[in-house]
């Protein structure tokens, strides 16, 4: 008797994942198909100019082409483009090993950063157009 109530303990662990592996549920014939992730984001992103990005809400992603007139500290400087300027924070490892100059013309990433009485862009990305 023992040795059948063992038997039947193993075989019940030994076939559980097999019970739990079970097909069914829910399943909407409108949902999407799951895709993987392969990478990020893909397709045309929208460049803003100064006046439009300070109209944006705190927080936003902006895309900015222009040039970057001087710098004003350790890490900001004055960004213009044909509408304005925006002061920008760029921290030193943004640069890539990239030498810019005011004459440059670049394509700045980051996030809005209103405060009060102030605007500026937390700078994750400069890149130097041709």
């Amino acid at each position: 008797m023992k040795k059948s109530a063992a038997l039947l303990a193993i075989a019940a662990l030994v076939s559980a994942p097999a019970f739990a592996a079970q097909t069914g549920g829910f399943s909407d014939p409108a949902a999407p198909a799951a895709k993987t992730q392969q990478g990020g984001f893909s397709g045309q992103e929208t460049v803003v100019t100064v006046k439009q990005a300070q109209d944006m809400q705190d927080d936003a992603w902006v895309t900015m082409r222009g040039s970057i007139e001087k710098r004003i500290s350790e890490d900001d400087y004055i960004f213009r483009d044909e509408t304005g300027t925006i002061k920008v924070d760029i921290d030193h490892k943004r640069w890539e090993g990239q030498t810019v100059t005011p004459k440059d013309k670049v394509e700045i990433q980051g996030e809005l950063d209103k405060d009060f009485n102030s605007v500026e862009v937390d700078v994750k990305k400069v890149r130097k157009l041709n």
